[in-house]
């Protein structure tokens, strides 16, 4: 978790800067928000980035976007009628905002005031059976007549069903290239109809054609804006488990279709249900489980060493010596901060440094659930 940052709309230069420093070399989303906590503000951060890399033993200079390429950005995002939310602004929506790894900077196109409805998203497989898409495109249809946001990715099978059933009441699709990247290409149409009607998102740079990778981001996008998940049909290997596995993490309510066992399309949704999703037969199934639920708020997350109050820098000296512990208790094996806290028997304010030099010197990386391990 990260402190949490007052919600201001930022001026066009603390806007450049923002997009700066997710944009440079080795800063994800959480190191954003930690350099952000750390040093008070993007130009700040930026302004210490090289030192640090270096004090974490890079050897050559880090690559920091330049002035020049944050604008050249936001203006192809004006050409086409995109614009950035940051995630500290009014606009961005809250229950994103709450995430430990919350994008910085997402793109948006169309009606993003449709952001603040509370919303669901509905995911599923890709080769969906023919009642299963016109299940989801009913209860997608009945969820936006209800006064709830539609959320799903743009995907074939499902996803197409859910974003075309909840058209005409709103629906958000988010992409894992850039915002005008439409994927796949037989949606073209269905991603100019939201755009006219509902909302897209992306937190890729705009141009940005999809790749593997993307996918588990976009996903954790998907559920960190909605109350709920809800899987209609998935294998025991699909992407839609990925979602529903990260909406658990982020707090957010799961919810599944039952199906056939002699499906296998049905059988990670059959799965969740087994371990305690909520079963889901008609929408008044899907508007239970959601009634009491409200989006989670950033000043409402448990606090704990991303979170805690800044303490003073600690001493160039101290932070010599824990380098080398850090880097001995580290290994490929991924391990929570507090458990290398406590491996290390040293400060968290010294631990979270030196992971943090290592990151930016592109010796360590973060992964889910606050851990890390070598690069």
């Amino acid at each position: 978790m990260r402190m949490t940052q007052p919600r201001h709309p930022l001026t066009d230069a603390e806007r450049l800067d923002w997009l700066r420093l997710i944009r440079t070399e080795n800063v994800g989303p959480i190191t954003f928000h930690r350099l952000l906590d750390q040093f008070g503000s993007a130009k700040a951060a930026l302004d210490a980035l090289p030192e640090l890399a270096k004090r974490g033993g890079r050897a050559k200079p880090l690559r920091i976007a330049t002035k020049a390429e944050a604008e050249r950005e936001l203006q192809a995002n004006r050409r086409f009628g995109a614009r950035l939310l940051c995630a500290c602004e009014p606009d961005y929506p809250e229950p994103l905002a709450a995430v430990d790894d919350a994008p910085p900077v997402v793109s948006v196109i169309g009606h993003a005031h449709l952001l603040q409805k509370r919303a669901v998203a509905i995911v599923g497989a890709r080769n969906a059976s023919l009642n299963g898409k016109k299940f989801a495109e009913t209860l997608a249809r009945e969820l936006a007549a209800a006064g709830l946001l539609v959320v799903s990715g743009l995907a074939r099978g499902i996803d197409t069903a859910a974003h075309a059933g909840a058209l005409g009441g709103g629906t958000a699709a988010v992409l894992a290239g850039g915002v005008d990247v439409v994927y796949p290409p037989e949606n073209e149409a269905l991603y100019r109809d939201i755009v006219a009607q509902g909302v897209v998102v992306a937190e890729s740079p705009i141009g940005t054609q999809p790749q593997a990778r993307h996918f588990p981001r976009r996903n954790r996008l998907i559920s960190g804006l909605s109350l709920g998940v809800l899987v209609v049909e998935a294998a025991l290997r699909s992407g839609s488990l990925i979602t529903a596995r990260m909406a658990l993490e982020q707090g957010r309510e799961v919810m599944a279709v039952p199906g056939s066992p002699l499906d296998p399309r049905c059988h990670g949704t059959n799965n969740l249900l087994r371990q305690g999703a909520v079963l889901v037969e008609r929408a008044d199934d899907v508007l239970r489980a959601v009634e009491t639920l409200r989006p989670p708020a950033v000043s409402e997350r448990p606090r704990d060493l991303f979170s805690a109050a800044r303490p003073a820098d600690p001493d160039e000296s101290e932070l010599a010596k824990a380098r080398a512990v850090v880097l001995e208790n580290l290994g490929h094996s991924p391990v929570t901060i507090d458990e290398l806290v406590r491996g290390c028997q040293l400060s968290a304010p010294v631990v979270l440094t030196v992971v943090l030099e290592l990151e930016l010197a592109g010796r360590v990386q973060r992964l889910p659930g606050h851990q890390v391990s070598l690069a």
